[in-house]
């Protein structure tokens, strides 16, 4: 078992519980302050929330509805801060927001109510103007300057309209951006072990009590079941889902704060339409959803919003969310979205703080931090967040422990780049050429995956492969086995799901019987 680093007396400064992207952000950042640090995952690295994301770095344009005015702004502006972090995993994404006249609000948000005591004439609807209003504040509240601003779009003509229905004639089109969502915490995860961090990957928490102003941690690995102790002088919760477990169950603190869980879920379904941009669909409702390029020969739909009151129930997408994602996509494409069309299926758990409305759509998207002390020994507990605000909810939560750690340095994670991402943002084309040029045998789709995985490291990957033949083992779908190897040795991949659906998606290309195949070789190596 790996053994945490710590000083002299055997004691870190930090035990992060949770290998989230909270978590990992916190431990990434702690770790390059000169804090020791060890983190504990039970499972896989972002193997729940930080996995089931719509996959984007992006302001939240309905969260101006709720007037979210600060989380907005926040998240507007990591957008670029991250974006030039992180080329490889993340980039520019433009999304077409088509018009009809019978959008309406979500009658439970503050705008909404506002707006029908201003303007009853409106009787809910929101016009073409108010729409246009929102992205010109989304334009200008974050200070954009890689990203273009809204446009008009005339879907009588261009690509973007091919696939809608003909009633749909006019669009508003704007900017955000994508992200390997899993791929990013797994980043976080090895810069911070750069940085001086334990990473312990399926280690589970099963008890911590404060002893003389600090915390003894018990593990036990979920594999063998051996256990082991860490001593720290602080706790970090950033167990998503299970924040309000460890609470109750791990640490035994009675706090106010508790956690709302909201399921998020969406479908995968073969290649809707030819081009690279995504569709931001107004739903009768009131709700919206996404609607994405993904994976080059499939399309991404996505999410819903309903309440999921227990954390130790696996969320899944159910039928009646199915059905409501077809549904509502087919108000918009000209061929409807039928369930034989879904390929794959997910869903994830959001752990929203809990700010008592009604709605799982209305409940606040952003973070709250807490202090506490047990016996002398703190905690600090993570409720709610975005995958877009992670970097700046690490920095509000050192800001938060500084005290405990006089002369603690200030900031440094803005710009500086992930494993990988030392290139310019729209330097991915030049590094998929230049690799290609290196390794004449490998294909333009299979450098694409490699340059979009690991950036730079392709080259580190590869090797000094001659031919593929050198690679050893070909899994499928130009997954070989010296790129299994370096997933698990540098990037905490264990089994075969690790592989095919969090260090990536090729899941979606293999069969039953490669991944069983992966499977084998993995559990052998």
């Amino acid at each position: 078992m790996q053994q945490a680093r710590a000083d002299e007396d055997g004691i870190c400064d930090l035990f992060v519980i949770g290998g989230g992207i909270n978590g990992c952000g916190i431990a990434r950042d702690a770790a390059g302050r000169g804090l020791s640090v060890t983190l504990a995952e039970r499972g896989d690295l972002a193997s729940a929330t930080s996995s089931a994301s719509t996959k984007l770095f992006h302001g939240g344009l309905r969260y101006l509805e709720y007037f979210e005015i600060r989380l907005v702004r926040e998240a507007l502006k990591e957008r670029e801060t991250l974006l030039r972090a992180m080329p490889h995993i993340a980039w520019p994404m433009r999304f077409v927001l088509p018009l009809h006249p019978g959008m309406r609000f979500d009658t439970s948000t503050p705008a909404a109510r506002f707006l029908s005591r201003l303007m009853p004439w409106m009787r809910g609807r929101r016009p073409a103007w108010m729409i246009r209003l929102g992205l010109f504040l989304y334009d200008h509240l974050g200070g954009r300057k890689i990203l273009p601003g809204t446009t008009t779009r005339d879907l009588r003509s261009g690509p973007e309209g091919a696939p809608l229905k003909d009633a749909f004639t006019r669009a508003f089109e704007y900017s955000d951006c994508w992200v390997e969502d899993s791929r990013l915490v797994v980043l976080n995860a090895r810069d911070a072990a750069v940085r001086g961090a334990d990473i312990l990957v399926r280690h589970e928490v099963t008890g911590a009590v404060p002893e003389a102003g600090i915390w003894r941690v018990t593990l036990r690995e979920t594999g063998t079941g051996a256990e082991c102790t860490v001593r720290a002088r602080m706790l970090i919760n950033a167990a998503g889902p299970w924040a309000g477990e460890v609470i109750a169950s791990r640490l035994g603190i009675d706090t106010g704060a508790s956690v709302r869980l909201v399921r998020g879920s969406h479908i995968v379904t073969r290649r809707l339409f030819d081009h690279d941009k995504s569709y931001f669909f107004q739903g009768r409702d009131g709700r919206i959803i996404f609607v994405i390029p993904y994976e080059g020969e499939f399309t991404l739909i996505g999410t819903t919003d309903e309440d999921h009151p227990d954390p130790s129930v696996p969320p899944v997408c159910t039928e009646a969310e199915q059905d409501y994602l077809c549904a509502f996509a087919s108000e918009y494409f000209r061929v409807p979205v039928r369930r034989e069309d879904i390929v794959w299926t997910y869903s994830g758990v959001r752990p929203l703080y809990d700010d008592g409305t009604r709605s799982a759509t209305a409940a606040t998207r952003d973070y709250t931090l807490t202090v506490e002390e047990a016996g002398g020994a703190p905690v600090l507990n993570v409720f709610g967040g975005k995958i877009t605000t992670y970097r700046r909810l690490a920095e509000s939560a050192l800001e938060k422990v500084a005290n405990h750690f006089p002369g603690l340095p200030g900031r440094w994670t803005a710009g500086v780049p992930l494993p990988g991402g030392d290139f310019a943002v729209d330097g991915a084309g030049a590094l998929m050429a230049r690799l290609r040029g290196d390794y004449p045998f490998v294909t333009e789709s299979w450098a694409r995956r490699l340059i979009r995985a690991y950036g730079t490291e392709a080259w580190a990957v590869l090797g000094q492969a001659g031919s593929a033949r050198d690679l050893g083992r070909d899994f499928g779908a130009t997954l070989t086995e010296r790129e299994v190897t370096w997933l698990m040795t540098r990037e905490y991949a264990r089994e075969a799901d690790d592989v095919l659906w969090r260090r990536g998606k090729l899941g979606l290309r293999l069969s039953a019987e490669e991944a069983a195949a992966l499977e084998a070789w993995m559990a052998r190596g």
